[in-house]
């Protein structure tokens, strides 16, 4: 059976003049709720959209653009315009203003300036597990093939204004938190609920929703959620990487079923094929933490590929994710598009316009 999928897109609230994020989410969100399920980030530059569940990919990515078209349509109404990009390209977002929240603002006393770049925005994908003990199992596997879905997936060139020199910026922000990047390696689910217990006596944890690992139990729901993805550019973006994900999943429970908890990676190797990846996304050598080398990223994608290819077939995707990786690798990354644009005129307001342009297409 295919297991379900629900997808959580995060997008950037801009001012379509200045072109800078605007704190106006609310804004967007009374008026895009009617139509579709729209919620509040913990910034006020975000808004985060959901797709029920679904085993089809075709049905996700008929949801996926109606409801970008939709938030869309809701920015435009209060004069505002949303793009899918993994940070802000332009604004000043420091200590950026946000949402009122009991959470949100006890989390402000805990984190400190860690919150100062935390407007960021992810694709966040869950896929259906028989229980939280498969999940944490189903994570060691997935461990070494997240820097390849960092790569396909990097949306983060540009930072308030500047070429930060990496794809995905997002994912080097966002690995400063106690509780984030690639989850450890856990030999036992007793090991991994020892490790919470700890993580939550050191006071790194607000609450359960604080594991940020790139691959966790959902604290909520019967599934894996992966985290780990720049939000993409567009949907055959996004419908690429799910269609992967749900298959590294698929495959995964296979091995765990079979009683394979997973290649333990040391995660000092892990943290450093993080960094390559997010550094050169796709125009570089990723690393092959299977076996310590270094291969061309787009080599590494098509090893991902193959490695899932036995359990795309069986959900009938395998054509479908296949061209998707094939055109994802001939066009570029998110990333790859925003400096091409840039490019052309030296003007990161026309890299946003053109990711106004790219969200809804």
């Amino acid at each position: 059976m295919v297991p379900l999928i629900g997808i959580e897109e995060e997008y950037l609230v801009v001012d379509p003049r200045t072109r800078h994020v605007a704190p106006r989410a609310a804004e967007v969100l009374a008026a895009a709720t009617d139509v579709l399920d729209v919620v509040q980030e913990i910034t006020r530059f975000q808004v985060e959209a959901r797709t029920p569940p679904s085993a089809d990919l075709s049905e996700l990515g008929s949801r996926l653009r109606t409801v970008r078209k939709e938030v869309a349509d809701a920015a435009r109404r209060c004069g505002l315009a949303v793009v899918a990009s993994g940070i802000p390209v332009l604004g000043n977002v420091m200590q950026p203003p946000l949402t009122d929240d009991d959470r949100y603002l006890q989390g402000r006393v805990l984190y400190r300036a860690l919150q100062d770049e935390i407007s960021i925005c992810a694709l966040h994908v869950h896929v259906d597990v028989p229980d939280e003990e498969h999940a944490v199992y189903v994570g060691n596997h997935l461990r070494p093939w997240l820097p390849t879905l960092i790569a396909l997936a990097a949306n983060s060139p540009f930072f308030v204004g500047r070429d930060t020199g990496y794809a995905s910026w997002r994912v080097i922000s966002w690995g400063r938190w106690p509780v984030s990047g690639a989850p450890p390696y856990f030999p036992s689910y007793r090991d991994y609920e020892l490790a919470l217990r700890s993580l939550a006596e050191s006071g790194a944890l607000l609450d359960a929703k604080t594991v940020y690992w790139d691959a966790r139990p959902s604290p909520q729901l019967p599934t894996v959620e992966i985290r780990v993805a720049d939000v993409p550019l567009d949907v055959a973006h996004s419908l690429t990487l799910i269609g992967l994900i749900r298959a590294l999943v698929v495959t995964s429970l296979e091995a765990v079923r079979r009683g394979d908890r997973g290649l333990p990676v040391p995660a000092e190797v892990l943290r450093a094929a993080y960094w390559r990846a997010a550094r050169d996304g796709l125009l570089g050598d990723s690393m092959d933490v299977r076996h310590g080398t270094l291969v061309p990223a787009p080599v590494m994608a098509g090893r991902l590929l193959e490695h899932v290819r036995p359990a795309l077939t069986e959900a009938g995707d395998l054509t479908f994710v296949q061209e998707g990786l094939d055109r994802l690798l001939r066009q570029g990354s998110g990333a790859m598009r925003q400096r091409r644009v840039h490019a052309r005129g030296n003007d990161l307001a026309e890299v946003v316009d053109d990711l106004i342009e790219a969200t809804v297409a």
